[in-house]
């Protein structure tokens, strides 16, 4: 497979790299791609150097598969002039999500909606992904009426900006500011930009995608997104109301069998999901699992995943995998 990783000078596309190698993807050759002033800059993949190329230069080599994370302007823009090419697009920004005629797909969800057809598939938001991973199987046995979610995000979240903010900020070093406020020792509920209803971007990603993914609007969340001093990894507390009434013990059960996540739910040693245990990992880690004794029908959960990983570099290569061996490009 001829394969394109553009915006592979980003923090995403160091990790896409990373996540292609250890997967081994099956390479012939590798396109490292990224904006104008990064052209002519070497990365490493697999022991050898590859040189940045720009975009055009991209479309012409006519990879298979490009994995995109350049941000929605150049998705916007050059996403199309891939798939006229014929070339196969896994996009990670948020530009082609909810467009009606674009499939958001996590692969252990909804990839089997995918045909040779589809040249513009839409990678979910990093918080979304987890969050469905856990509520899927969930969803199908008890049917869910409506979720509160309240995440706790990581500043890779925001990118190498706000990384160096936070660095600076704990080294006391005067420095360019990736939000309006100090990050350290600080939480903003604030991710993404305010929207006319007074919620952000983020937070209705959160309320949008999953009916998309699930296929379902008879359900409803509302999501309240903040961002925190960690360098890794995205937590969520989620609170599920389901038409059904459910055990603790099947919920469990059901989690457990569900590829992809790992409950860590043991009280008596102090056992639960935390960001600094999921960092580097693909999978989704559930905990903190009781009833809601202020509703029936009602769960609390504790979710947590590396953002930059299963909530982006993973679940694209995890795509490409499903394209490849169904023979979709």
């Amino acid at each position: 497979m001829k394969i394109a990783v553009v915006g592979a000078t980003g923090m995403v596309g160091e990790v896409m790299l990373k996540v292609l190698e250890e997967r081994n993807f099956p390479i012939t050759e590798l396109l490292v791609v990224a904006s104008e002033r990064s052209v002519g800059k070497e990365l490493s993949f697999k022991g050898k150097t590859y040189k940045v190329i720009g975009l055009q230069d991209a479309v012409a080599a006519k990879p298979d598969i490009a994995i995109f994370s350049a941000g929605g302007g150049t998705s916007l823009e050059w996403a199309p002039k891939f798939a006229e090419a014929g070339i196969t697009v896994i996009d990670n920004s948020s530009a082609w999500r909810m467009d009606p005629t674009k499939k958001l797909v996590v692969p252990e969800i909804n990839a089997n909606e995918l045909t040779k057809e589809d040249k513009i598939i839409a990678n979910p938001n990093c918080s979304t992904i987890q969050l469905v991973m856990a509520l899927a199987p969930l969803h199908k046995q008890y049917k869910m009426k409506r979720v509160i979610v309240s995440t706790y995000q990581s500043i890779s979240g925001t990118g190498v900006k706000a990384v160096k903010q936070l660095e600076n900020e704990l080294a006391g070093v005067e420095g360019e500011m990736a939000y309006p406020y100090p990050i350290n020792q600080n939480a903003l509920p604030h991710c993404d930009v305010f929207e006319e209803n007074g919620y952000t971007k983020e937070e209705m990603k959160l309320a949008r995608e999953p009916q998309k993914i699930l296929g379902d609007k008879s359900f409803a969340i509302s999501a309240t997104a903040v961002r925190i001093p960690t360098s890794g990894g995205h937590s969520e507390s989620v609170n599920v109301q389901f038409e059904s009434d459910f055990t603790l013990a099947d919920v469990r059960r059901i989690l457990n069998e569900t590829p992809g996540v790992v409950i860590q739910d043991n009280p008596d040693t102090n056992t639960y999901p935390m960001p600094i245990y999921a960092h580097d990992k693909d999978d989704v880690f559930v905990g903190r699992i009781r009833r809601d004794e202020s509703q029936p029908n009602t769960i609390n959960m504790w979710i947590v995943a590396d953002n930059l990983r299963k909530g982006a570099a993973t679940n694209a290569v995890q795509i490409a995998e499903y394209l490849l061996e169904n023979k979709l490009v």
